[in-house]
């Protein structure tokens, strides 16, 4: 009997890798650029997508996810993850003028810390 060889063990993904891209949600400097009100708007009243959970009328902005319905996003106020999204979402994004300060491209200055974020208002569907 000859030696055995594997074949097309190169090709195997790691299964953790594939769920890590799976869960990925959107940067914090993504989110900032959604919370401008004109963005905002646009996803807090996006039409009936039958694609989207939800049909894609409950969104939360901060964690960029859509729920089944209002008492599960409602829920989703409530929860450790959401809260820690906040506290994060309050220091302001890098932007690249800051990052070339802090390489020695001119003069620092320091960053605002706190920017005022709260938890978006839901309105009551009438059903």
């Amino acid at each position: 009997m000859g030696k055995s060889k594997q074949v097309g063990n190169h090709k195997k993904k790691s299964v953790a890798k594939i769920w890590k891209t799976k869960r990925r949600t959107k940067d914090l400097d993504q989110i900032h650029a959604d919370m401008i009100p004109a963005n905002a708007a646009k996803l807090l009243k996006q039409g009936v997508d039958y694609d989207v959970t939800g049909r894609a009328q409950h969104y939360c902005l901060h964690c960029s996810r859509y729920f089944v319905d209002l008492k599960t996003m409602k829920e989703h106020f409530k929860t450790k993850v959401h809260k820690k999204r906040l506290k994060k979402l309050r220091e302001e994004p890098y932007t690249q003028a800051e990052a070339e300060r802090a390489a020695g491209m001119g003069s620092y200055i320091p960053p605002k810390t706190n920017i005022e974020v709260h938890t978006q208002q839901v309105e009551e569907d009438m059903d």
